[in-house]
């Protein structure tokens, strides 16, 4: 058996942290590796987190297995966190997963297993995972346009008239917030455009949620996923807690399932079941005790609402910071798309020859598509990023 395996092609982020790994240089940059940095550089464990590690410690009884869909507890806070009013406890259907990736791959198994026919339309760029799993589940799958790699920003009218296309029952991957790779997110006019045109196709929404608390804040960042859920009979929702509680390492997802009435949800919790018993049995419980116990505690809850904070404007003030550094250096405001978008990532628009060109003349590591990680970034740092771009003729 094991003389049919052939070379897998490798993870291109996995491959620039070895390089950089291996790099020399003292003042090398990494901002490929899609984690959150602080200024030290740094990926810190939350002052809430600690405390409610130490609480589970002292409380936790047992390692007994919680339930094929994981602590209701866990479920029941991180669902309120992400839909808030929009929540329909009769309709919601949510399964504990490891990590939000974890959600995604048994999204995609729940969509095969009931509509094997469906195309899963996802947008240009994506995050790379997205269609690697779809790949290798065999799944149909089809691009709508997104970025528009002059203006930076959404290519709005591109996405609405390829998803004009989409078929019925056939599923819309959208990003919830801080989108991955370009940081350029839709408006709430754009949202309800985008649901509209859903809802006249008979597309099933399904809605990637890695990043709530990054961009606007909490509320402002669920935005687009309330209005999907307040407005769509049916949604698929992956939610991840690896960025926003700074727990990659517990693997903590949760996809939530709405279904069309009450009479369904049954149905659709004992899928998630199913799936999660086929895949890995009981999903990890660690990081899901930790989210529920800062949750459904005001203080500690406060505590976290309030590092989050401090996290989501330090990224805003290097993004602003950089566009200024950027505007001074080149006398144009061609690079000021920085300042508005969200999240950890965009995509600066050099050439994988000018990407490389910074890494080898600055010790800068980005992606070949020059996706960076703003959170890779602190204040000393952003002049000999903008130096490296402009050098580079970005």
């Amino acid at each position: 058996m094991l003389e049919n395996l052939t070379p897998q092609p490798p993870d291109k982020i996995l491959q620039l942290m070895q390089a950089f790994r291996e790099d020399p240089r003292e003042n090398k940059i990494d901002l490929g590796v899609g984690v959150y940095r602080n200024a030290e550089g740094v990926t810190p464990v939350m002052r809430a987190v600690k405390e409610a590690e130490r609480r589970v410690w002292e409380s936790q009884e047992t390692k007994a297995y919680t339930g094929l869909a994981g602590d209701p507890a866990y479920g029941e806070a991180l669902s309120k966190l992400v839909l808030g009013p929009a929540r329909d406890e009769a309709r919601l259907a949510a399964a504990a997963t490891p990590g939000g990736t974890g959600a995604i791959r048994q999204a995609f198994e729940l969509i095969r297993s009931l509509s094997p026919d469906a195309t899963v339309w996802l947008s240009a760029p994506t995050w790379p995972n997205h269609p690697s799993i779809l790949r290798h589940l065999g799944m149909k799958m089809a691009q709508y346009r997104y970025f528009d790699e002059a203006s930076r920003d959404v290519d709005f009218a591109g996405m609405t008239e390829d998803l004009s296309r989409v078929k019925a029952g056939d599923v819309v991957l959208l990003h919830g917030c801080c989108h991955n790779p370009t940081g350029a997110n839709l408006t709430a006019d754009q949202w309800k455009e985008i649901i509209a045109l859903m809802m006249e196709r008979g597309a099933v929404p399904m809605i990637d949620i890695a990043y709530q608390g990054f961009g606007d804040g909490l509320e402002e960042d669920a935005l687009g996923t309330r209005l999907v859920c307040e407005n769509m009979p049916e949604v698929l929702i992956a939610a991840s807690c690896s960025k926003n509680f700074g727990i990659y390492r517990e693997r903590t997802g949760l996809l939530m399932v709405q279904a069309q009435s009450s009479r369904e949800k049954p149905l659709a919790q004992g899928m998630l079941n199913h799936l999660n018993r086929q895949n890995y049995s009981f999903p990890p419980d660690h990081g899901a005790r930790i989210v529920s116990t800062i949750l459904d505690d005001e203080a500690l809850r406060g505590d976290w609402q309030a590092e989050l904070e401090g996290m989501r404007e330090g990224m805003l003030a290097i993004r602003q910071q950089l566009a200024d550094e950027l505007r001074q250096r080149t006398n144009s405001d061609r690079f000021d798309f920085l300042a508005r978008h969200r999240g950890m990532f965009s995509r600066i628009g050099a050439t994988p020859e000018q990407v490389a060109k910074m890494r080898e003349s600055h010790g800068i590591y980005m992606v070949g598509d020059s996706r960076m990680n703003i959170a890779g970034l602190n204040a000393k740092t952003v002049p000999i990023l903008a130096e490296a771009i402009v050098e580079a003729g970005v």
